[in-house]
């Protein structure tokens, strides 16, 4: 059996430095000065965002991008309170959702396409902020290369805490893992809340026709289509001028269904490469856990286990420490106990999302 661990744990960590080797292998951008063309249109579902959505749409006037250039379009999905929209001398549109299908957000900006006159689309979500040259970047890199689609990264707000600090470092994880993706040509995996795209790719794409079953994915599902059939127009923009913050969750039960919900579409993914590393990743972590279980048990030595302990957690801080010097360049807090800690988490979230539910904005969905 400690064989079979560890030989698992060598796929672990070959897949973890293949994925290292492509972070590496995307190159760094930065906005040239180029003059502004690309006209957007920004796309945010939301619900019961009253609090947040004010802070968004300032972030939105402060863009250095000229104001003619981008419009933005807010998609209501069944708020208990209707958001009004003041002072903000911006193209803004609110309209309502129209649900078609199992996933509101889908269906959220398949209502917001219907509105879009631009050549570009823009999703983020209600809880972000976007840094003043989100858009000029963007601009800049698809004047500069033939493109369709272009997926960004996400970072959080974090205060001091260690639940916060948890949730960095399972995102940076996440975000490395989806630039080493690229990297490698294999792209899988972006996140909603800083992804564009052509509206004419999307319509090629039938929107999110065939995955729209499933209540969140509205991101990796239509990046995996256009990588499976445009794969030279799908990039990534590595640049940290166009870095959205979001919010982490507050209490761990939140976290707990968040990343049920990030699981349970990966069982549905149309990228083969992504299916076998989620795979490989929930097998490494589940494997510590193992091996943890047979310390306590006295059929691990101390020894063995610190030997497996120090494979992974070295591999892991490789990506981690390149990814977080890319997000936030600041030093990285609680790696240890949270490496400890994360084997566990995660092993439960893969288990429970096979067959549990999880609660998103105050509704419950199966898995």
């Amino acid at each position: 059996m400690s064989l079979v661990l560890f030989i698992i744990l060598k796929i672990y960590v070959i897949t973890i430095g293949l994925l290292v080797y492509g972070f590496t292998r995307v190159k760094k951008y930065k906005k040239k000065g180029l003059e502004p063309r690309t006209s957007f249109t920004i796309i945010v579902p939301f619900r019961n965002e009253a609090e947040n959505l004010p802070n968004l749409l300032i972030s939105f006037s402060k863009l250095n991008y000229p104001i003619d250039l981008f419009e933005v379009v807010l998609v209501d999905d069944d708020s208990l309170e209707k958001f009004q929209v003041s002072n903000f001398k911006l193209q803004i549109t609110i309209i309502d959702n129209i649900r078609i299908s199992s996933s509101p957000k889908k269906d959220a900006i398949s209502t917001a396409m219907k509105y879009v006159k631009t050549n570009w689309v823009i999703t983020t979500d209600a809880d972000c902020i976007v840094p003043e040259n989100w858009l000029l970047t963007f601009d800049n890199y698809i004047q500069e290369n033939q493109v369709s689609m272009l997926a960004g990264a996400v970072t959080y707000n974090c205060e001091n805490s260690f639940l916060h600090h948890f949730q960095q470092l399972d995102l940076t994880s996440l975000q490395g893992a989806t630039i080493g993706s690229f990297g490698i040509k294999k792209a899988f995996m972006c996140n909603g809340a800083n992804f564009a795209y052509k509206k004419t790719l999307f319509e090629k794409l039938n929107g999110f026709e065939g995955n729209n079953k499933i209540a969140s994915g509205d991101d990796v599902f239509l990046l995996q289509k256009a990588a499976n059939l445009f794969p030279n127009e799908v990039h990534y923009l590595k640049a940290k001028e166009s870095i959205v913050s979001t919010k982490p969750t507050q209490d761990w039960k939140s976290l707990f269904h968040q990343r049920v919900r990030w699981a349970a579409k990966t069982s549905s993914y149309q990228s083969n490469f992504g299916k076998l590393s989620g795979l490989i990743v929930f097998f490494g972590n589940l494997c510590f856990v193992i091996g943890f279980i047979f310390f306590l048990f006295g059929i691990w030595s101390w020894q063995l286990l610190a030997l497996f302990t120090f494979l992974k957690f070295v591999v892991d801080f490789i990506l981690l420490y390149i990814t977080n010097q890319f997000l936030k360049n600041t030093r990285i807090k609680h790696f240890i106990l949270s490496s400890l800690v994360y084997p566990f988490f995660s092993s439960t979230v893969a288990l429970y999302s096979l067959f549990g539910s999880y609660e998103w904005k105050e509704r419950r969905f199966k898995v």
